[in-house]
């Protein structure tokens, strides 16, 4: 496979993680390089309170036998994204990997980028009202910013 076809940045603020996601690793399979800004600002549809209490339930899912052999939850907004795309792409193939390398995600906005796209089929389609960012759901599992 020859290296990247291009660089793409995408604004991800007010955009909805799955549907962002999906959008990020078809660019990805296709040889391009990512770079993800503004991961705490995408949104999550639900009812705050639930879809806090189901990430926050995730972060008790571990080994029976041992602890430290996890799973590991990610409690960064950059990091999540990144799982997030992780599992959209083929895992243990040459192919899933190489994409992953070619994806950088940022909780801000580093002022060396060119200008960022953003993907329509990604905005919400509700009023924001029923939306949580990112953010706050990192906050309430313990991340610092």
């Amino acid at each position: 496979m020859d290296s990247s076809k291009g660089t793409i940045v995408v604004d991800a603020s007010g955009q909805v993680l799955g549907r962002l996601a999906s959008k990020v690793a078809k660019l990805l399979l296709e040889g391009h390089d990512v770079y993800v800004i503004n991961a705490p600002h995408v949104l999550i549809s639900g009812e705050r309170d639930r879809v806090v209490r189901e990430w926050k339930e995730q972060l008790r899912i571990g080994s029976v036998v041992n602890p430290e052999h996890g799973p590991y939850h990610s409690r960064r907004p950059d990091r999540i994204i990144k799982d997030v795309v992780g599992g959209m792409l083929p895992r243990g193939k040459p192919k899933g990997r190489d994409a992953l390398k070619r994806l950088k995600v940022y909780n801000y906005s580093p002022g060396n980028l060119p200008k960022a796209l953003r993907f329509e089929e990604a905005e919400p389609r509700r009023p924001t009202l029923y939306y949580i960012t990112l953010g706050e759901i990192a906050r309430e599992m313990g991340w610092k910013p």
